[in-house]
């Protein structure tokens, strides 16, 4: 892993840059965290664009050092300055097609686009958990928040350094998920828009009931893909110290 710029923020945190490989990254950690008091931490999710997303992931991160977890994002597969997929770019175009038209989204067209993507990101996301907790001020457990819902199912069930787990059901389902949903045992903390008009409400209610978890918690709310109320953030926090500290 290799730190490619530092910069402190007014609240303390410190946030850093990285590459490892060719795998773009951000880590936040919290003023507190020192080889002494290593802090816990938090995979940061997001649909892709690391930089596109970074004022709404700044401002998770953020969050979680006030409770004093570290937190780190890093970019998917095909998206940001990473090179193309030319099939993925493909099944992007159709998945517009058919919004765009109104038509429903067909499983065809899903697993031409996420499962592929499951597949490069979530080794990817073990390799940079490797290298972040090989840093002294780094400890587990470690939690997992938001992003593509298959990407954070997948790492559930095979990365047993995840103790616990924020999901949003706000992105497309392939087949394969509701299979291994069923494997899934952490703690799980679901968020789900209720109007989000991009996604397939009752697929997202499903998934939940396919979850194996004995603890695990669905909190819907009213509005749109990008209207999460702010209290959800504190609920989060909430739900990630009780199982992470």
């Amino acid at each position: 892993m290799r730190f490619t710029s530092e910069q402190r923020l007014d609240d303390g945190a410190l946030e850093r840059e990285f590459t490892l490989g060719e795998i773009p990254g951000i880590l936040w950690t919290p003023a507190s965290a020192s080889a002494s008091a290593p802090a816990p931490l938090i995979l940061l999710g997001h649909p892709g664009g690391l930089h596109k997303m970074y004022p709404r992931l700044v401002g998770r991160a953020r969050h979680s050092a006030e409770a004093g977890f570290a937190a780190a994002a890093i970019e998917l597969p095909g998206s940001g300055d990473r090179p193309r997929s030319a099939a993925a770019e493909q099944a992007r175009a159709d998945l517009r097609r058919a919004l765009q038209a109104g038509e429903p989204v067909d499983d065809e067209i899903v697993d031409r686009l996420v499962p592929p993507l499951v597949e490069k990101a979530v080794p990817e996301w073990q390799a940079v958990l490797d290298a972040l907790l090989s840093l002294p001020e780094i400890g587990g457990p470690v939690g997992y928040s938001g992003g593509v819902i298959a990407i954070g199912v997948r790492l559930a069930v095979v990365e047993p350094r995840i103790s616990a787990a924020i999901l949003f059901a706000g992105s497309f389902v392939p087949r394969t998920t509701f299979e291994e949903a069923r494997q899934v045992t952490i703690p799980l903390h679901v968020l789900l828009q209720w109007d989000d008009e991009g996604n397939d409400r009752q697929a997202a209610l499903d998934l939940f009931d396919a979850f194996g978890s004995k603890e695990k918690t669905l909190h819907a709310n009213m509005g749109g893909h990008a209207g999460v109320p702010q209290f959800e953030g504190d609920a989060s926090a909430r739900f990630l110290t009780r199982h992470l500290r």
